[in-house]
């Protein structure tokens, strides 16, 4: 029998601790290692200490160690320093009574002999940053700023700009900006000389609110003096280094021509630098200092082209990508400079998504008379990429162009061999592509319906593209033969049809095609009529209503109306004005133009649109068991840091009979008398009528329609059978785990009543109003114009819950709504509910 294999006796890997007792036992060792000056200690010590960074790392609190931490830190070993000091500064933050035990020993190395211990011990003592320890500070500060040693030196130009945010006072008392100044003039390490002006460019824009000399100071940095001593030392600058000044310099504006060539000529070679940081900063001074010159500022496009086209081909997927944002901002300003170069823009295969969308976007933008045919080819061919996301952006990209007005012919051709391929995104891409040119080119029309009409509506699933083909249906259905009774298969099948964007599309398309074909279209209207007055959506009940509206005062104003002689678009709306656009080149070389939007867009919270909110809601609890119960909502942490509007008592229950509307909508009814022979002309009546009966032209478009409008008040159908549990109750954990792990079951936009926006100013309203319809709130948040809601409800009888995210923008009145739901198969029935109840909000 063998014997049993022999138990290992190696310690516990550090990055796996058996806890409290392994933190006792570094304690102990420690403690016999502080004053031991044995042969072999510092070994020992870099051992344990290296376990205690490993333990803290990973989550365990080893804050016990300090005091023994602090004793072994009494070694000339740089390493154990390193470490003692990462140490100290993690846990001084958190315990600032601690931090006191720290002072002694760091004040004693910064008096040691080894200029790096001085320098690490000098930066760790300004990181403690802890408020009642800026005394301590001043000492040390001033010592470094005169320090032998550059590195010293410039750790104690960074630790300034750490005294000022800890305490502004202190450090303007100690005269540290003027000392700074000084060293920035006069000490011969350029790394001294960049800090001293990155920290009182910080500290002087800080202070320059309530200080006239601190405003002075900061206009002077954009003098001549200062800013011709900084560029005659440009080249001893690192390249971070080099960067501050550049933006210094773009800042600058020079007295005459002959002071600008001069500057650019002092430049030149700084286009031919490896960083392409540096290369787009000097590319920023270069496009700054010519804008009053129009004929340079061509030149200059013409001079930093090569330059940033090699750093585009020379980096890393990530430097290739902000290059190419800057790149596309220089296009977009100058396309015809960059035209010959459109090669440089062609997709390789090995490259990220985000670099091939941003280069479909360029040859979109250097396309011309001269290489439409070539550019125009080679996007074709991504059409049958297998990244489909960029099969999709090629085939837009293709009708940017037809808009531009570059060899159309050949395009339209493209694009209608597009719609014959066998893949549902290529024909979805392509018909939303096909409607914009139709209303460009009309001349076209016949050439691209005889391709659309052979489309199945079946076929296309997608609604933005099912809207284009229901518009193509209704604008050109007179040389479409199976134009109505497409749309008629269409409205028969309203209720399954999900998207509100489609079902406008379809009401405008049945009342076009009935004024172009009416015999065919007649039951189709009809039906369409009465199934958009009966819509829960808003806007489809709106526009439904209007028509009826328009057909019971005058058939013939209707039609003017819906169908009138139309123009061929010239221009279709640019996306970014060209105020937006000015400010993002001012912005050039920063977030902005990777972005593609001002900084102001997402720095100030009051311009940043609706509001990104982290999936991890927090530490919530809710108690909603009875019907007056309070459901209290506590903060919860979110990316913008707002606090969290809270729940209060519920509303009682009110009546869900109907959609929030005002009006009466007619039913339909299903025998429709014939009208064959009668023209629409016969259609228009006198919108007047006898005091006491129903007017003579609504019941004429009711008979027509197949309308029956009761006498009396007729009722909007109540939604869809689905009962939710009153007093659902769900634990905040759950919320979050169920939020994360469920998909997405629809995703739609609704729209809100004035009284509804009006009533937003007490956000609390709404939860109340939700409350009364079984849906119950479990965090809000955000402030005006943008409000974030995360509702629950719970089928009644069941178990099943669905979650809510709502965003609402009172600025346009619109509300974004994510559906989450363990029974996906009625997360429609619930969010014809869930509209409902939102669109009820605020109504009296």
């Amino acid at each position: 029998m063998a014997p049993p294999p022999p138990q290992s006796n190696r310690s516990p890997s550090p990055s796996q601790p058996s806890g409290k007792s392994e933190v006792s036992d570094l304690k102990l060792q420690l403690r016999q290692l502080a004053g031991s000056r044995a042969p072999g200690t510092d070994d020992s010590k870099r051992d344990l200490f290296k376990k205690v960074i490993s333990n803290m790392t990973i989550g365990i609190d080893v804050s016990s160690l300090f005091g023994e931490m602090v004793m072994c830190s009494a070694t000339s070993d740089i390493v154990l320093k390193k470490m003692c000091y990462l140490y100290v500064g993690n846990y001084a933050k958190v315990n600032p009574d601690l931090a006191l035990l720290t002072i002694n020993f760091l004040q004693r190395d910064c008096k040691d002999q080894d200029p790096m211990i001085r320098g690490l011990a000098l930066r760790s003592l300004c990181s403690l940053r802890v408020a009642n320890l800026v005394e301590y500070l001043v000492g040390p500060l001033g010592s470094g700023l005169k320090d032998n040693n550059s590195y010293v030196r410039t750790v104690a130009v960074i630790g300034v700009l750490k005294l000022y945010h800890i305490s502004a006072t202190t450090c303007i008392d100690a005269d540290f900006p003027e000392t700074l100044k000084h060293l920035m003039l006069n000490d011969q390490d350029t790394q001294v000389v960049a800090n001293c002006l990155s920290a009182l460019q910080e500290i002087w824009t800080l202070e320059s609110t309530t200080s006239e000399e601190a405003a002075r100071e900061r206009e002077n940095l954009h003098s001549k003096p200062y800013v011709y001593y900084f560029l005659n030392r440009i080249k001893e600058f690192s390249e971070w280094a080099q960067c501050l000044v550049m933006e210094l310099v773009a800042k600058y504006i020079p007295s005459d021509n002959s002071e600008i060539f001069d500057i650019m000529n002092l430049l030149e070679d700084r286009l031919q630098h490896a960083n392409g940081a540096v290369v787009l900063a000097t590319t920023k001074v270069f496009l700054h200092l010519t804008l009053s010159m129009a004929d340079v500022h061509q030149q200059v496009y013409e001079r930093i082209k090569a330059p940033l086209l090699t750093q585009v081909s020379s980096g890393s997927p990530e430097q290739s990508y902000a290059i190419l944002s800057h790149l596309h901002l220089l296009v977009m300003r100058a396309p015809y400079i960059f035209s010959s170069d459109y090669k440089h823009f062609y997709c390789q295969y090995n490259e990220p998504s985000y670099v091939k969308k941003l280069k479909l976007e360029m040859l979109t933008a250097v396309a011309n008379e001269s290489n439409t045919y070539e550019i125009v080819t080679e996007l074709c061919e991504y059409a049958a990429n297998v990244d489909i996301p960029i099969a999709r952006e090629s085939i837009r990209a293709v009708g940017k162009i037809a808009l531009q007005q570059y060899d159309v012919n050949a395009i339209v051709d493209r694009l209608l061999q597009f719609l014959e391929m066998e893949k549902d995104y290529v024909t979805s891409e392509a018909l939303v592509l096909v409607k914009d040119l139709l209303r460009k080119y009309p001349q076209w029309s016949q050439d691209c319906i005889a391709v659309v009409g052979n489309i199945s509506s079946n076929n296309v699933q997608e609604p933005k593209a099912k809207a284009a083909l229901i518009w193509m249906l209704g604008e050109y259905s007179q040389d479409m033969h199976d134009a109505p009774y497409v749309l008629e298969s269409l409205v028969e099948n309203w209720d399954e049809e999900h998207s509100a964007e489609v079902r406008l599309h379809l009401l405008t398309a049945v009342m076009k095609c009935f004024f172009k074909r009416p015999p065919e279209t007649q039951k189709a209207l009809g039906a369409a009529l009465a199934a958009g007055l009966a819509d829960f959506h808003q806007d489809v009940h709106d526009r439904a209503l209007f028509y009826y509206r328009l057909l019971q005062y005058n058939v013939s104003v209707a039609e003017s109306v819906v169908n009138p002689p139309k123009q061929a678009v010239s221009v279709f709306a640019d996306t970014q004005s060209s105020e937006v656009k000015d400010r993002i080149f001012d912005e050039f070389n920063s977030l902005s133009v990777v972005y593609q939007k001002p900084s102001y867009m997402f720095t100030d919270k009051e311009h940043r649109g609706t509001l990104e909110f982290s999936d991890e809601l927090g530490n919530l609890s809710i108690n909603a068991e009875t019907g007056d119960s309070v459901v209290p909502a506590q903060r919860v942490e979110e990316n913008d840091k707002d606090l969290l509007l809270s729940t209060t008592e519920k509303d009682d229950v009110r009546d869900p009979g109907s959609n929030g509307s005002a009006y009466n909508a007619p039913s339909y009814n299903g025998s429709v008398p014939s009208a064959t022979s009668q023209p629409l002309a016969d259609l228009a009546f006198s919108s007047t009528g006898a005091t006491g009966q129903a007017p003579a032209p609504g019941l004429a478009i009711d008979d027509l329609l197949g309308l029956d409008f009761s006498v009396g008040t007729a009722t909007t159908p109540s939604p869809p059978p689905l009962t939710l549990n009153p007093k659902a109750v769900l634990d905040p954990g759950t919320f979050q785990q169920k939020w994360r792990q469920l998909p997405i079951s629809l995703s739609e936009e609704y729209s809100l009543s004035p009284l509804g926006i009006a009533s937003l100013v007490t956000p609390n309203a709404l939860l109340r109003h939700m409350q009364s319809h079984s849906i119950q709130c479990i965090a809000s948040g955000g402030q005006s114009p943008n409000f974030k809601f995360f509702f629950f409800a719970q089928k009644a009888e069941e178990a099943s819950i669905y979650l809510v995210e709502c965003i609402i923008n009172t600025s346009s009145a619109k509300s974004q709504i994510k559906i989450k739901a363990d029974d996906q198969s009625s997360s429609q029935a619930f969010s014809t509910l869930f509209q409902s109840a939102l669109s009820k909000f605020g109504l009296p």
